[in-house]
């Protein structure tokens, strides 16, 4: 502004840049990284991310890419919050798991969580969790009337709900202010466990504690619709969002047909989901989830006041890694300030160790202090939606609740949630989307930081006390480290036998700025493996490499140079490798039309960015291991 027109603001200073003038500055940048035919439009195609279900990420949203409005805060959609003052009042609700067998344990962990920041509870009852006997000795000390309980109880989930309200009743808590939720989940076991022999008693039963709660305890939702088991299997947002849809209207209609009321059935839902590192995906996956039940709920005639979603949000497990486990740490800081911003009314916290076994107080400790962190220190639950007005946050919410309302529509055309299930069709949509996933972390296009990317060989492992063994039979259960996982497995085994890790020897030729780039992508690769990379202080070439390798100590050998090096060295040094005993011999970088040349010299493979990291490190561990 200036002191003659105050009123003028400092953008007025500049020229309006249009979306062309941004182009061409792309353009100018590509040209430089050798891509000269993309330009206009196609040179911003050239910088867009394909995402799973068909998505896309642009790398520059305007106002002309805006989705439809996303409405008030509290109010149909309720794409921005299911109340109109968020969690702005006391926060979202910091919700603490526990998966201990022993009923001491348990209420040991839970005292401490409870004593030190959470503020509610959510506890594994029956098969994997404390028996539905010790339910009272689990919660000894717990004061009903001030925190909400959460049960996972599985096919126990009756007899661990009515043991829960009878000790509303012996502790004097009134049960009309009662909080949390019963875990009532016939379908999410089916998912679990492949087993339908009783999933109409099941519904029924649930039903029941449907009308109970609604009496009663209103406070209290019977039901849980959890799309983790989808989310475990490999299943993209989409797919986790269409198949939560498929099982709410499910449970709408057996409790409606039960004598329910609408609204009194929407209120006896609660929804869980999986939080990711993939901050703004979750983010929009939590904000697509309510606009889409309040669409459902709104077909199915329940009031405004009843069609907001109830979220519980849960730090992913498929994104959780067993090696170099303290960088989980980071990944559930960003799951769980994306579950906050996201909207999340509940938010869980799993500890950085819980893929190892059952986690220990330190990590149970950094898990909650982790969202005290963001809601007291970063003040996240002051805001609402603070995500929203965004053009690509509203842009990605929108692409991905269309695509989960397809998915929905799929499900519902196949006879509903139940019916889908039984017959495989989610099992097989699921797998598909994880083989194609699985892809991308074969070939690193998804990293996986300090599994595929940057791996520390000498980390100690860290032990934990194993956990109960999770229900099984029904989807899969999968990880994004479990190829990486099974070759550094293998890595263990060869050091157990013999006392040191595989090795392989790194051949650098030429000067440094010829081989630097290679040989950092190399070593980077092989350890990802459990391969230990060996080298020499200095370069080598066809008359040293020889006596080099034999000093190794390794087997195999892999080449490191720029493209030019290679044309004057690397089909003598990868010969003389050949004669010195290599077994095999590695080539980084992609051969050109060389390629019948350096194979004819002795190259076995050739290692690049993009290529199939897992069968280059799976083919170099079988000439490498102990027999």
């Amino acid at each position: 502004m200036t002191a003659e027109s105050p009123e003028l603001p400092l953008a007025a200073a500049f020229p309006d840049a249009d979306r062309e003038q941004w182009q061409r500055l792309v353009e100018g940048v590509l040209r430089k990284s050798g891509v000269t035919e993309a330009s206009g439009a196609a040179a911003e195609d050239a910088l867009a991310t394909d995402l799973q279900d068909g998505i896309r990420i642009r790398p520059l949203y305007t106002a002309e890419d805006g989705a439809a409005a996303p409405g008030h805060p509290g109010f149909p959609p309720f794409v921005r919050a299911g109340r109109p003052e968020g969690t702005t009042v006391a926060g979202w609700d910091v919700r603490q798991r526990h998966v201990h067998t022993d009923p001491r344990q348990a209420n040991a962990s839970v005292l401490a969580d409870l004593e030190n920041g959470v503020t509610s509870v959510w506890l594994t009852v029956g098969d994997g969790g404390v028996p539905v006997s010790g339910l009272e000795q689990a919660l000894q000390g717990v004061y009903l009337d001030l925190a909400a309980v959460v049960l996972d109880a599985g096919a126990d989930f009756a007899a661990a709900a009515e043991e829960l309200l009878r000790l509303y009743t012996v502790s004097g808590a009134p049960l009309g202010e009662a909080a949390g939720c019963l875990g009532a989940d016939p379908l999410g076991l089916l998912a679990r466990t492949g087993d339908d022999a009783k999933l109409r008693l099941q519904l029924e039963s649930a039903a029941r504690l449907a009308e109970r709660c609604t009496a009663e305890a209103p406070g209290l939702r019977a039901l849980a619709v959890d799309a983790l088991p989808y989310h475990e299997a490999g299943g993209s947002a989409a797919e986790e969002l269409g198949a939560s849809l498929a099982t709410g209207v499910a449970y709408l209609r057996q409790l409606t047909g039960a004598g329910l009321g609408i609204d009194d059935a929407c209120r006896q839902l609660e929804f869980r989901y999986a939080a990711t590192a993939d901050q703004f995906l979750t983010i929009a996956k939590l904000r697509a989830a309510r606009r889409l039940w309040a669409r459902v709920a709104e077909v199915c005639g329940a009031s405004p006041a009843a069609a907001a979603q109830r979220q519980h949000a849960v730090t992913s497990t498929v994104m959780m890694t067993r090696r170099d486990p303290w960088v989980n740490m980071l990944r559930t800081t960003v799951a769980g300030l994306s579950a906050g911003v996201g909207g999340a009314e509940a938010v869980t916290v799993l500890p950085f160790d819980a893929a190892l076994g059952l986690p220990d107080a330190f990590a149970r400790r950094i898990a909650r202090n982790t969202q005290s962190v963001l809601l007291e220190e970063s003040h996240l639950s002051k805001v609402i939606d603070p995500a929203g007005g965004s053009w690509y946050v509203e842009s990605l919410t929108d692409e991905l609740a269309r695509a989960a309302w397809a998915w929905f529509q799929e499900i519902e055309g196949a006879g509903g949630q139940a019916a889908a299930l039984r017959s495989g069709m989610i099992a097989g949509r699921l797998a598909e989307t994880w083989q194609r996933r699985t892809d991308d972390l074969a070939r690193r296009r998804e990293p996986i930081t300090g599994v595929s990317e940057f791996p520390h060989l000498a980390e100690p492992p860290v032990h934990r006390e194993p956990a109960p063994a999770p229900i099984g039979g029904g989807l899969p259960r999968v990880r994004r480290d479990d190829a990486y996982e099974r070759l550094r497995s293998r890595s263990d085994a060869h050091l157990a036998a013999s006392g040191a890790r595989p090795k392989v020897f790194l051949a650098a030729l030429g000067p440094v700025a010829a081989h630097t780039a290679r040989l950092a992508f190399a070593a980077n690769l092989f350890q990802a493996g459990g391969i230990e990379t060996v080298q020499e202080d200095g370069p080598v070439d066809a008359e040293s490499v020889a006596e080099a390798f034999a000093r190794s100590g390794a087997r195999t050998a892999c080449l490191c140079a720029s493209d030019a090096v290679y044309g004057e060295q690397a089909a003598a040094v990868a010969a003389a490798l050949k004669s010195a005993g290599a077994v095999r011999v590695h080539l980084a970088g992609k051969p050109g039309e060389r390629r019948e040349e350096f194979t004819a010299a002795g190259v076995d493979s050739f290692v690049f960015a993009g290529c199939d990291a897992v069968e280059v490190l799976s083919s170099a561990l079988d000439v490498m291991e102990v027999a």
